[in-house]
């Protein structure tokens, strides 16, 4: 009776706001004004050139769009129904007229369960890196804030795109800003060198997918994802298409072989650059297997379900076998991810509820917490200018408030109960075992290897002699670099205790696609 009550007061709450912000969503096109916004930002970057404003006012007018555009997605959270498993929110634009028919084509946009937490994660963690890069001697201020509010602009309309070509435009359009990113701020002589890198390895794998859409939109007739779901797709057609596909999504996770740019790319690029890469843009990769690979290529997925499970438990291990050799902070990590995100791999193709909707918890949830331990080694880098491993000790002394934030967020790699990685993992485990139970018990062996690599970063850091030698002026974390910790620490435990905040919205949208997946 009790609990009867609370529901009934819980809903009798939701459901005026309900009304009200759906009355003022229909008025004032939600999803255009996000966009618009973010266009508008653009174009006072670029004026701001010809009129000498100061690199202080860029900033705080770039920070200021870009933080409004992160409580416009809240809006989304709020007028989120979670009882509906489709698409909500649809948007439509039309690109043509019709006296070029062939070139007409209809950009169809929409957000569910799934693409809500990563549009959230995405304005959530371009205003950081907007504050990272707050500095006085910092160069190029206009440019770096534009670059940083386009790859906004196309990861949000990569995330909610409901057509395959769509898709493939903003997904690939992400490589622009970012090759720029990399190449100009990055710290180290190589950094050229690492955005050709991340450009060629990405674009390259664009071509596969390239032709795989033209294979697929010449069979059916239609680009629609959901129209595909649900359209028979020739079983000898459906393997060539999903080597092709799933070779150019790889290289996004990315997996093994296919992986080198991304350490490189880590290592060269300021950390912004970091925190986006780990972020945002290795969850690319997850989800168009999500949203491409698993619902319109099912008979495929099946059959070529042993070769996922060899590439990601390799991956798996040998990043984290990899990661315990490195001496370059950045490296730890980027081969930490390399391991994290291959776990969400056996999870996204694990068939069941429980391994995608974990999949996709543990994503965010990397999301989240590999965006804060890049940070953390960005601060170390400006302060010290080294990230070698060889040069730190003894940090717990002298920095007890970044040894105390490294300290959380270390453990949260290693999957700490209390911590959002591991419920994702948890969860992803679980699945597999329902699955294949000798797939779950090897890729436990990441797992294990995962708590030696993190717990020697951290003691290798924090612990032992301080090397006065080589660092005599210590200083900790300033006011600005606690403000962008803070979140991520606070969200690291918040999602690890309160997990049911994600799931019971991504549920329903899990369920929807595995419905459609009719052999697993």
């Amino acid at each position: 009776m009790v609990k009867h009550l609370i529901v009934t007061q819980k809903i009798w709450v939701q459901v005026p706001l309900r009304t009200l912000l759906v009355t003022l969503e229909f008025i004032l096109m939600l999803f255009w004004i996000l966009i618009a916004t973010l266009f508008i930002c653009l174009t006072l970057i670029l004026i701001s050139g010809f009129y000498s404003v100061s690199k202080k006012g860029i900033q705080s007018i770039t920070f200021f769009f870009s933080m409004f555009c992160f409580f416009l997605s809240i809006l989304y959270l709020i007028l989120f129904d979670r009882s509906n498993a489709s698409y909500q929110f649809i948007s439509t634009a039309i690109l043509g007229s019709d006296l070029i028919p062939f070139f007409k084509h209809s950009f169809i946009f929409g957000i569910d369960g799934i693409s809500l937490f990563f549009i959230l994660l995405s304005t959530y963690l371009i205003p950081l890196c907007l504050l990272i890069g707050w500095k006085k001697d910092f160069k190029l201020v206009s440019d770096y804030c534009f670059y940083f509010i386009l790859l906004e602009v196309f990861l949000i309309l990569s995330f909610s795109a409901l057509d395959i070509i769509t898709f493939f435009i903003f997904f690939e359009s992400v490589l622009i800003p970012m090759f720029f990113i990399i190449g100009i701020w990055g710290s180290r002589q190589r950094r050229v060198r690492a955005s050709f890198l991340f450009f060629l390895y990405t674009l390259f794998g664009s071509i596969f997918l390239f032709f795989s859409l033209l294979i697929l939109y010449y069979d059916t007739g239609t680009t629609s994802i959901s129209v595909l779901s649900k359209t028979f797709v020739d079983y000898d057609k459906q393997i060539i298409i999903w080597l092709f596909l799933f070779f150019s999504f790889s290289v996004k996770i990315p997996i093994i072989p296919v992986h080198t740019w991304l350490p490189e790319a880590h290592v060269e690029a300021p950390t912004a650059g970091s925190v986006i890469l780990a972020g945002l843009l290795l969850k690319l990769g997850g989800y168009a297997f999500l949203r491409v690979l698993l619902p319109i290529f099912s008979e495929a997925v099946l059959f070529f379900l042993p070769l996922v499970d060899t590439f990601a438990l390799v991956s798996n291990i040998y990043g984290s076998l990899v990661s315990i050799r490195q001496v370059d902070l950045k490296r730890i990590i980027a081969y930490s991810s390399v391991a994290h995100m291959n776990l969400g791999v056996l999870g996204i193709f694990s068939g069941n509820v429980q391994g995608v909707s974990g999949a996709i918890f543990l994503m965010i949830a990397h999301g989240i917490v590999s965006s804060g331990l890049f940070f953390l080694v960005g601060v170390l880098y400006d302060k010290y200018h080294t990230r070698l491993l060889y040069y730190y000790g003894g940090l717990v002394q002298t920095m007890p408030l970044l040894s105390a934030k490294l300290l959380i967020l270390c453990l949260a790699n290693t999957g700490l109960p209390g911590t959002c990685n591991f419920i994702g993992e948890l969860i992803v485990f679980v699945g597999l075992i329902d699955r294949n139970f000798l797939v779950a018990m090897i890729s436990i062996t990441g797992v294990i290897l995962s708590v030696l690599y993190s717990i020697f970063f951290f003691n290798r850091l924090s612990f032992g002699n301080l090397n006065v030698n080589y660092i005599t002026v210590y200083q900790d974390i300033t006011h600005k670099e606690m403000a962008i910790m803070t979140p991520l620490v606070t969200l690291t435990i918040f999602l690890g205790f309160a997990p049911h905040f994600v799931f019971e919205l991504i549920l329903p949208s899990v369920s929807l696609i595995l419905e459609k997946t009719k052999q697993f």
